[in-house]
C-alpha cells in the first residue's frame, strides 16, 4: 500500500509528493482522473487548511490562499487548487513558501478515524476537520475544509457515507469486529449532521509518516494553539 503511505499532507514540504508518484492523477482540466472501479460522487468548492491535532491541544500547519476544487468519490477526497503562496502558520516556520502551479492532495478511506463538524459562529465559516489515523496518542494529521455551514454540512454527510460504505464493502482493507460494522452500518443510514458534531469511524488504519520529525516535531514558544471558536491561532 505504498501509495497510501501519506494520506494527503503530512508536512508541507511534502505538498502533491511530486517525487513519489503518490498523488492524485489529473486530466488537462485539472480534475481528478477515476482509478479503475472508481465513481465520482460530487465536487464542491472549499477552503482547506492542514492541522496537527494532539492528545489535548490543536495545532494549524498550513492554509492555501484560495478556494480548491473537492471531489468526492466512493474511494476517497482530492482536493486541486492555483498555486502561490502556502501560509506556513504553524511550527517551523512563519514565512509564506512558494508552491507550484497547481496543488493537490487527497485522502484515501481507509485512514479517517472521525470527523468533527464546527459550524459557522461569531462572523467564522463552518470547518470540517477530517482527522487521520487510529493512533491517538501522538499528533494527527487532519484535513480542515472550510466554507458555509450548507456546503460543509453536506460535504459532512458525503464524507460520512462514503468512508463507512467502503469499509463496510472491503473487509480484505480494513479489520472490522462485529460490533464496529454494526457502527458503520448506523452511520450510512443517518441522515445528517447538525451543528458540533463528532463522528468516530471504526476500522481507520494507522497512518505512517514520511518522518517521525512529522510525528515528535516541537512547536515554537510562541506558537499558541488555535482557538477553534474564534478561528484563530
Amino acid at each position: 500500500m505504498h501509495d497510501d503511505a501519506s494520506p494527503f499532507f503530512i508536512a508541507p514540504h511534502r505538498f502533491d509528493a511530486v517525487h513519489d508518484g503518490t498523488g492524485p492523477v489529473l486530466d488537462r482540466r485539472h480534475e481528478l482522473v477515476p482509478e479503475a472501479g472508481e465513481r465520482v460522487l460530487d465536487r464542491h468548492r472549499a477552503d482547506v487548511a492542514g492541522f496537527l491535532l494532539g492528545p489535548s491541544e490543536v495545532y494549524r500547519a498550513w492554509t492555501l490562499p484560495a478556494p480548491v476544487s473537492v471531489t468526492i468519490t466512493d474511494h476517497r477526497l482530492a482536493y486541486v487548487g492555483g498555486g502561490g503562496q502556502l501560509a506556513l502558520v504553524g511550527p517551523g516556520s512563519r514565512a509564506a513558501a512558494p508552491l507550484p502551479g497547481l496543488v493537490s492532495g487527497q485522502i484515501r478511506w481507509q485512514w479517517p478515524s472521525r470527523l468533527e463538524l464546527w459550524p459557522a459562529a461569531d462572523g467564522n465559516p463552518a470547518m470540517l476537520l477530517v482527522i487521520c489515523d487510529a493512533l491517538r496518542t501522538i499528533q494527527q494529521p487532519a484535513l480542515a475544509l472550510v466554507g458555509p455551514d450548507g456546503r460543509i454540512g453536506e460535504l459532512a454527510r458525503q464524507l460520512r457515507h462514503a468512508i463507512a460504505t467502503f469499509r463496510l464493502v472491503r473487509p480484505e482493507l480494513v479489520d472490522l469486529s462485529p460490533p464496529e460494522r454494526d457502527a458503520l452500518a448506523r452511520l450510512t443510514r443517518t441522515a445528517s449532521l447538525s451543528g458540533t458534531g463528532r463522528v468516530l469511524l471504526p476500522g481507520a488504519l494507522p497512518v505512517e509518516f514520511h518522518s517521525r520529525d512529522d510525528y515528535y516535531r516541537p512547536r515554537q514558544a510562541d506558537a499558541p494553539p488555535y482557538d477553534a471558536a474564534s478561528g484563530q491561532r
